[in-house]
């Protein structure tokens, strides 16, 4: 009779398999150790016990980072779904009425930077809750929200003074992002690439041009980031973007070109009266997300 026919088969730690995961998705050793709140070598030993415990080699590592083996990529698709099948058993007992949908709306580069890791953590603490989103202009989601048609917005705003009928998460430095080695900054008039109308992005930057005395023309329209580092990238238009999207083979322009400065804005967050507890819960994951992104 086989050994492992006479003996119970070892168990699976869920802590350690959300290392396991963290690993796979980070591809760096010491990163999922911070997403994990452990020690480099915490990390380390528990993996090396795991590779003891299955008799085989789940990472290949080098000196910048870890990819899976064959037998890592199969473990992968089992530890994600024992982990969701562990979230939502214990959710059936502990959380049992902590269950609906949740409405979110956002503008675009919220939705691409910040939505993704909030839903996929709030999808693991409370797996019987959906959550819908709205991509969108941020007055328009936020009006929505006091229509009730949405139960949260995260929008975008001017910093002067405070939103109505919200809070803000965080502030943001805008800028003029230009191709790498690109002259359309140093074209009379100057092409933009900007927003549609009602982007409060657009206005404050249309304003600052025309104090600087700056001609311009609308060379690129487009109601999505993307679509404005296209047109800059292609050399077409400079456009004014948040600092964190300018990156790769784009560059970060200001003053000394002859541009004037976009200063800072807000994020900020609506949430609509008498919430109940899974948008209440929705909320806090997302503050809990921009105040992660503020101590990095």
């Amino acid at each position: 009779m086989n050994m492992l026919m006479r003996h119970a088969l070892p168990l699976l730690e869920m802590d350690v398999l959300k290392t396991f995961i963290a690993i796979a998705e980070t591809g760096n050793f010491t990163t999922a150790a911070e997403t994990v709140y452990r020690t480099p070598s915490a990390v380390s030993m528990q993996i090396k016990k795991l590779e003891e415990m299955l008799g085989c080699t789940l990472f290949l590592r080098d000196a910048r980072s870890v990819t899976l083996t064959p037998k890592g990529e199969l473990l992968l698709g089992f530890a994600r779904r024992l982990l969701s099948l562990n979230n939502e058993t214990v959710s059936r007992f502990l959380l049992p009425d902590m269950n609906g949908v949740v409405r979110v709306g956002a503008p675009e580069d919220v939705g691409e930077r910040i939505l993704p890791e909030v839903l996929k953590r709030f999808a693991e603490s409370y797996p019987n809750v959906t959550v819908d989103v709205s991509i969108g202009m941020s007055n328009a989601m936020r009006k929505k929200v006091d229509e009730h048609r949405l139960d949260i917005a995260i929008f975008n705003s001017l910093t002067e003074g405070t939103p109505r009928n919200g809070e803000i998460l965080m502030q943001e430095k805008l800028v003029w992002a230009g191709a790498k080695c690109g002259s359309a900054h140093l074209k009379d008039p100057l092409p933009v690439s900007m927003w549609e109308d009602g982007c409060v992005w657009r206005a404050d930057a249309v304003e600052k041009l025309a104090r600087a005395g700056r001609k311009f023309r609308i060379a690129f329209l487009s109601a999505y980031t993307t679509g404005q580092r296209a047109a800059v990238l292609a050399g077409l238009a400079i456009a004014p973007l948040p600092r964190y999207l300018v990156q790769g083979e784009m560059v970060q322009l200001g003053e000394r070109d002859g541009l004037p400065d976009l200063g800072h804005y807000n994020i900020g967050l609506q949430v609509i009266s008498d919430a109940p507890a899974p948008v209440l819960a929705v909320a806090d994951h997302v503050r809990d997300a921009f105040a992660d992104l503020q101590v990095q």
